[in-house]
Order: C-alpha cells, then sequence, then structure tokens
C-alpha cells in the first residue's frame, strides 16, 4: 500500500500557516478523496483537553498529533497539518518516523506578526511562543514561504503544488 504524506506546516502564530495550510489542503482535496486537515488550535480541543501549557505538555500534545499524522499516512492518507509545534525535536522525530514527510515554514516578520495579531496574543505578551517561550526555528524545512503579505495565499499554493510539493 502506498503510504500519504504528511506536509507539516510550521510557524508562529499568525504566520498564515493555517491560511496557507487550509487552501493547500482545499486544492489537494480536488485530486485526492483521502486527505485530512489538523488545525493546532483544533486538535488541541480534541486530543489535549486533559493537559495545559508547560513545556512538557507542549511536547505531549504535538507527539499525541503527530503519531495520529503517522498512523493516517501509514493508511495511504494525505495529511495538512498546521501548528506551532515549537520543538526541533518533534520535527526530528517527523523525519525519522513519518516516511512522507515535508515541513513547510511560514515565515513572517515580527512586525507583520504584531500588525496581524488575530487571536490578540501578541498585545497580552503571556505564553506567547515567539515572544516571552522559545520557539525553535526550524533548521531544514523542506520549504520556506515568507509571508509578509507580498504575495496571495492562493498564489503561494500555486506555487506548492507545482514547484514546492
Amino acid at each position: 500500500m502506498e503510504k500519504g504524506t504528511v506536509y507539516f506546516f510550521t510557524g508562529l502564530s499568525g504566520a498564515g500557516k493555517t491560511t496557507i495550510g487550509g487552501l493547500f489542503y482545499r486544492r489537494l482535496k480536488e485530486t485526492k478523496s483521502n486527505v485530512a486537515l489538523f488545525d493546532g488550535d483544533q486538535i488541541r480541543t480534541v486530543f489535549c483537553e486533559d493537559i495545559g501549557y508547560s513545556d512538557e505538555d507542549r511536547m505531549k500534545g504535538a507527539k499525541r498529533a503527530f503519531r495520529l499524522c503517522k498512523l493516517l499516512a501509514d493508511q495511504g492518507i494525505d495529511v495538512v497539518i498546521c501548528s506551532i509545534s515549537m520543538y526541533s525535536r518533534v520535527r526530528e522525530w517527523n523525519r525519522e518516523h513519518i516516511e512522507n514527510y515535508k515541513e513547510i515554514y511560514v515565515k513572517a516578520s515580527k512586525e507583520t506578526l504584531l500588525k496581524r495579531n488575530q487571536k490578540g496574543l501578541y498585545t497580552s505578551g503571556k505564553n506567547v511562543v515567539g515572544l516571552d517561550l522559545p520557539f525553535d526555528e526550524p533548521q531544514a524545512p523542506d520549504i520556506v514561504i515568507e509571508n509578509d503579505g507580498s504575495e496571495f495565499p492562493e498564489a503561494i499554493v500555486e506555487w506548492l503544488l507545482g514547484a514546492g510539493k
């Protein structure tokens, strides 16, 4: 059986990973019926209600999410997951254990993140990954997307489907 691919859209809050990943999922779904989409906030609601936001709990939540992605990919299902997953050891686990793994780092400048600030996280300033909590910036992603607003998300997805996928 052919294994599925896990497309991991990672980046800080407000970088555009959910917007771009969601559009990518919808386009992928046009040609494949076996595609799943997971967002970090949704995963937290479904699989992580019993844990908090400590480093240990965040790591536990990331492990749960990516073990699920691996399970689905092993059954031939493509998975698009959009999540911060702030630890390099999570991405290392993914590379070691998920056969078809694509890491897509959606990057935006601090100014852009502060301007977007959809969830109000950057104005709260407490327990925010990339501000007062560390973010292990991806060191070897398959693709880096600079998303400071110079390109429409649809154009980025078209490029991903063509050159980057």
